[in-house]
């Protein structure tokens, strides 16, 4: 069994926080196998602005350039990922940091024009989309009992190195891994209401309902795509929870997605 772990950012930006994320983690390793998928937005926004440039995002994807994917792979590939390893090794998991590079695990497309909730059809830059590609690197590494860890850089077959959206990879690999699971853990309970209620189920009609109409906005998009395309390759259990406390990834609630009304009564 594997679960597919999406963790954002936001969680990985408090050391202490971070901690108690990871032990989150090894509770969650030592019933199947996981393999972790990580952002860092906040962080990279942050380089950004110390670099005098200012963020750019159309409905929650980030509009990147050549200047923005050079703090894209310092911050992911860097900071990011090399804390969150060490972390995670502290807390007894056999941890491995890893980008789409390595194994060409991340291999993917220039993404085409992005087709905004707006009508705009926008491009998005050095974005990459993810396509088929090995996954041996994985498949060796939790067969071993290592927890591969991903910061969401990915390649094109040419060796282009290219930003892709954390959510977007982790919703992709969780489909061709065949996992049992894909979690993803962010900052806010679940997927809220206009009331700020956590949804406790949704299904692809209604994640497409909320998309269209707007309820859905930002990096919330993201994720609810994310979710569409793992269900869509057969994972049978995708949720977004949050990250944030003293979080139990067994027993996470959140927001459940499934694919029929008949699967979420």
């Amino acid at each position: 069994m594997t679960t597919v772990l999406k963790l954002g950012g936001e969680l990985l930006e408090d050391p202490t926080a971070m901690s108690g994320m990871a032990s989150a983690v090894h509770r969650l390793a030592a019933r199947e196998n996981v393999v972790l998928v990580h952002g860092g937005g906040r962080t990279i926004d942050a380089d950004l602005r110390l670099r005098g440039l200012e963020p750019r995002f159309v409905d929650g994807l980030r509009i990147t350039d050549a200047s923005a994917l050079e703090s894209v792979i310092s911050v992911l590939a860097g900071r990011t990922n090399t804390a969150l390893v060490a972390a995670l090794h502290a807390a007894g998991v056999r941890a491995v940091g890893l980008t789409g590079a390595d194994g060409g695990i991340g291999l993917s497309q220039k993404a085409a024009l992005f087709a905004a909730t707006s009508g705009e059809r926008i491009d998005l830059g050095l974005v990459g989309e993810p396509i088929e590609g090995p996954l041996t690197l994985l498949e060796d590494l939790t067969a071993l009992g290592y927890v591969p860890v991903i910061a969401s850089i990915g390649m094109s077959a040419a060796g282009e190195l290219l930003n892709v959206n954390a959510d977007t990879l982790a919703g992709h690999l969780a489909g061709r891994l065949n996992a049992r699971r894909l979690i993803i853990a962010g900052g806010t309970a679940g997927v809220l209401d206009p009331r700020g209620a956590t949804i406790p189920s949704l299904t692809i009609e209604e994640l497409d309902a909320m998309i269209a109409s707007g309820d859905a906005h930002s990096g919330m998009i993201a994720k609810l795509l994310a979710c569409r395309s793992a269900l869509t390759r057969g994972v049978g259990d995708v949720a977004i929870v949050n990250g944030r406390g003293a979080v139990d990834f067994n027993e996470s609630a959140g927001t459940r997605v499934h694919e029929h009304d008949c699967c979420s009564n």
